[in-house]
C-alpha cells in the first residue's frame, strides 16, 4: 500500500471515529422526549373467539418495556366483544385501563388477552443525562433487535 493510501485510510478511520463520539454524546445529554407517557397497547374485537376457535392469537409482546419519566403510564384497550382481565382489573369492552407506574421493578401479571395468560412489565429507571441515558438508549434498541 502507498503512504497516501495508509493516509486516507488513516483519515477515513479517525473521521469514522469522531462522527461516533459526537452522536453517543448526543445520544447520551439529548433529552428524551414522547408525545405523552403512555404506551398503548389494543385488544382487537374478535381476540376472545379467535383463541377459543383455537386459533394462536399474539396481540401484546412477551414483555412491555417502560421507563419512569419517559413512558411510564401502560394503557389496554379492549376493543373486544367479552372482557378481559389484567391483574385483578376487569376491562370491559370499549373501555381501557390506565397504570401508571412509580417504582422501577419487573411485574408480573395475569393477561386472559395474552396466549400465555401471562405478561411481564418492566419498569428502567428514569434515563438520567451521561452515561444511564446512552445505555437506556443501546439498551431500547437491542430489544427491537432481539
Amino acid at each position: 500500500m502507498s503512504k497516501a493510501r495508509i493516509s486516507l485510510t488513516v483519515l477515513v478511520l479517525a473521521l469514522c471515529t469522531v462522527l461516533l463520539l459526537v452522536l453517543a454524546l448526543c445520544a447520551a445529554l439529548l433529552p428524551v422526549r414522547y408525545e405523552s407517557r403512555e404506551e398503548i397497547f389494543e385488544i382487537p374485537k374478535g381476540t376472545w373467539a379467535q383463541r377459543m376457535s383455537g386459533n394462536p392469537v399474539n396481540i401484546l409482546p412477551d414483555k412491555i418495556y417502560l421507563a419512569l419519566g419517559v413512558r411510564d403510564l401502560l394503557v389496554l384497550r379492549n376493543l373486544d366483544d367479552v372482557p378481559q382481565m389484567f391483574g385483578p382489573t376487569l376491562i370491559m369492552p370499549g373501555q381501557s385501563f390506565k397504570l401508571p407506574f412509580e417504582l422501577a421493578s419487573e411485574y408480573q401479571f395475569a393477561c386472559t388477552a395474552h396466549a400465555s395468560g401471562q405478561m411481564t412489565v418492566v419498569v428502567d429507571p428514569a434515563p438520567a443525562a451521561g452515561l444511564a441515558r446512552l445505555l437506556w438508549r443501546i439498551k431500547n434498541i437491542a430489544r427491537i433487535w432481539l
